[in-house]
């Protein structure tokens, strides 16, 4: 089957787990959507049905176009397609998202409504700034003892490892391993066993997390409250961009929402509003 082909080339590739079941489902859905032989796909039928998912937000939309033209793109060049239909896809501008990193109250409120290994995972997300899939994969060998305190190996997107410094408390959790919040459970090991290569499911650690919290926040906003809070304890970007794994600065600018207390400043002294400089005083 074509799609499985497909499969083999990105994993060949060594495209992370999460990109290939992300271009996969893409794929199958457009598949199951045409129903027509690969070969007769063309660049006016695939704009015609991207055209009518209006209701798609503009990263989805990026995201299946970036799925189409792999796919098509890795079709023509094994020669299985005569024309790549994918290069007429326009070009969708990424949006500019803005910050909304998880307030005091959600923090609090998620805590009590957690179980034990949820609580890790928590704490994982808004204290070390771990994406889901990250969580997920933590090992009981990753944890390193150094001179300046604990670390972690954190195994990153895109395959991108990292190594942060993290406080005694996570430090512990991760030491007792899954036997800490699960009675039965191996102290070594990886600290969230499952079936997925052994452990959790990026997507299983997501939906445990989001399941706690309440209202709309989801455990990707712990994330943006922990770039938020520590850019605002250190004012250092590219520390924080080294902590969080990004490879640009630009995306670190995106997790981090300005304090309002300055914004007002700004308009404060814009206006002439806010304080004064001694010598405006009269003497």
């Amino acid at each position: 089957m074509l799609i499985d082909s497909y499969r083999q080339h990105l994993l060949a590739a060594g495209r992370p787990g999460t990109t290939v079941a992300t271009r996969l489902s893409h794929i199958s859905r457009i598949a199951r959507a045409l129903d027509m032989p690969h070969a007769e796909v063309t660049g006016k039928t695939l704009k015609a049905w991207f055209a009518t998912q209006e209701h798609w937000s503009i990263e989805t939309r990026r995201g299946y176009r970036n799925s189409a033209r792999s796919f098509f793109g890795w079709a023509h060049d094994d020669g299985l397609i005569d024309t790549n239909p994918s290069t007429e896809l326009p070009h969708v501008a990424a949006a500019v998202p803005l910050p909304k990193p998880a307030p005091d109250r959600i923090w609090k409120e998620s805590l009590l409504a957690a179980d034990a290994r949820t609580t890790v995972m928590l704490h994982l997300a808004c204290e070390a700034g771990m994406r889901r899939a990250e969580v997920a994969q933590v090992h009981t060998n990753d944890l390193i003892e150094s001179f300046d305190g604990y670390q972690l190996l954190v195994h990153g997107k895109g395959n991108k490892n990292r190594v942060i410094p993290i406080t005694d408390e996570i430090a512990a959790m991760i030491q007792r391993g899954a036997a800490g919040h699960t009675p039965g459970c191996s102290p070594t090991g990886w600290l969230f066993p499952g079936n997925d290569s052994g452990h959790l499911s990026p997507r299983w650690v997501g939906t445990l997390c989001t399941k706690v919290m309440p209202e709309v926040w989801t455990m990707h906003k712990l994330r943006h409250r922990f770039a938020t809070r520590a850019y605002r304890a250190t004012r250092n970007i590219r520390a924080v961009q080294r902590l969080l794994g990004h490879a640009s600065v630009a995306t670190t600018q995106i997790y981090t929402a300005v304090d309002d207390h300055e914004m007002r400043a700004a308009v404060e002294g814009a206006s002439g509003t806010g304080a004064q400089p001694s010598w405006h005083s009269a003497a």
